[in-house]
């Protein structure tokens, strides 16, 4: 497995591919079609991933024997990196690509010099959920935050200290 940052026009275009794909078929049955549809269009279209980047996210696409199976994106804040998106193609999920890129995201906390990484997840993932608590996070407090559009993402923020 190979992780590289998104840095092309080209690569926001592979990652807005891989957003569409895997969100549709993951989120749909967790919050509907209307706001995946919605989410997908407001966060993970080509101008918002560029927007993003400009404002100092940092995506990064997975690659697995040269394809692209998913990305990860990370945002300082604070002294916490916040881990936004980790996302795995279907056919590719349990095979600890996730895992990896979580410990590929500790160390760039590590190396940064954050003393946290923390995340917000949807409430009914439970096999996110679960993943996370594999790999360390613990449930910090329920969240809820209106995303405009008659849409709310009802969270839980998980975090775990990183040690230096």
């Amino acid at each position: 497995m190979t992780i590289i940052p998104v840095s092309t026009q080209k690569h926001i275009n592979i990652v807005e591919s891989l957003a569409r794909d895997i969100w549709t078929e993951y989120y749909t049955p967790i919050i509907g079609k209307a706001q995946v549809v919605y989410m997908l269009d407001k966060f993970q279209s080509r101008e918002a991933i560029a927007r993003q980047i400009a404002d100092g996210f940092r995506y990064y696409l997975i690659l697995q024997d040269d394809r692209h199976i998913g990305y990860a994106g990370i945002e300082p804040k604070g002294d916490e990196l916040f881990l936004s998106k980790i996302y795995i193609a279907a056919a590719e999920r349990g095979r600890g690509y996730g895992r990896t890129c979580s410990e590929f995201i500790d160390k760039i906390a590590q190396e940064e010099g954050f003393d946290a990484v923390t995340l917000t997840v949807n409430k009914n993932n439970m096999a996110s959920i679960a993943a996370y608590e594999r790999w360390g996070f613990k449930k910090l407090f329920p969240l809820v935050q209106d995303i405009g559009g008659g849409f709310v993402m009802d969270d839980y923020k998980m975090g775990k200290t990183i040690s230096r």
